[in-house]
């Protein structure tokens, strides 16, 4: 039986000044799933995403990635074999962006990892094309649209071939049509995607599964279609059906998505 990309059990984690900020987290995420994290502010879903990539040991739980084990005493070696395999795209593309060109930006994760500069190249050139962007090598990241950046700020964990991306917040600066763009880009990927956002219809077009996490532990999880239509669960967490899916049920949403 082939692993899941991701298992969490139990995932708890606090802060250095005592605030907990994730209890008894549990859920799995299969090869090729794309799976949506939502949820009010504070509900501990940035902090989530930055355990999983491996910036933050769990404090209590076991997390499996493709099948290897990390747990709360998660070494140096570990969590960088960890960061190697999920792919993490952060809500401010600033903080991902900051060398002087787009190339530069793209092959850092490579050479970081240790791929010679030639297949570094190589991996640049690769995931440019991925994103649409062949052409931005020598462009600046602070000169770019904000849809522009976004694709640029994917294409740099693209370039060290993760087995799955997380997204947190990946609309929250993108106009109607870089969000279109970002739509038809996520649909062609076959990695396991986590996406965490509060554009709830963004998350019914791009995700199968909708995981609702409040107060740092999970309170549902779903088929999309049928957490996104729920009005009744999403107003109990502070959150409400979007303007362009109400009227519709699970089915109906089904339908209208295609």
């Amino acid at each position: 039986m082939t692993a899941p990309a991701i298992s969490a059990r139990n995932i708890g984690f606090v802060y250095p000044d005592g605030r907990r900020a994730l209890s008894g987290v549990t859920f799995t995420v299969a090869r090729g799933e794309s799976v949506g994290v939502i949820g009010p502010n504070g509900a501990g879903k940035t902090t989530l995403f930055q355990v999983l990539a491996g910036l933050y040991p769990p404090s209590e739980g076991e997390l499996e990635v493709f099948g290897e084990r990390l747990g709360p005493d998660l070494s140096p070696a570990a969590a960088r074999d960890l960061r190697r395999k999920i792919g993490l795209v952060f809500q401010s593309t600033e903080d991902q962006l900051f060398s002087p060109t787009v190339f530069d930006d793209v092959a850092f994760g490579p050479l970081n990892f240790g791929f010679p500069r030639g297949e570094a190249r190589e991996r640049v050139a690769r995931s440019l094309l991925a994103v649409g962007l062949v052409g931005f090598e020598g462009r600046s990241p602070h000169h770019l649209s904000a849809g522009e950046a976004r694709r640029v700020a994917i294409a740099t964990v693209l370039a060290y071939d993760p087995e799955a991306l997380i997204l947190d917040e990946p609309t929250s600066d993108l106009d109607p049509r870089g969000r279109r763009e970002l739509v038809g880009l996520l649909a062609k990927m076959e990695h396991a995607r986590l996406i965490a956002s509060h554009d709830l219809e963004f998350v019914a077009r791009t995700c199968s599964r909708a995981i609702l996490l409040e107060g740092g532990a999970v309170r549902a999880d779903l088929p999309a279609a049928e957490a996104l239509t729920d009005a009744r669960l999403l107003e109990t967490h502070g959150l409400e059906i979007p303007l362009g899916l109400k009227g519709l049920d699970a089915q109906g949403l089904r339908r209208l998505l295609g």
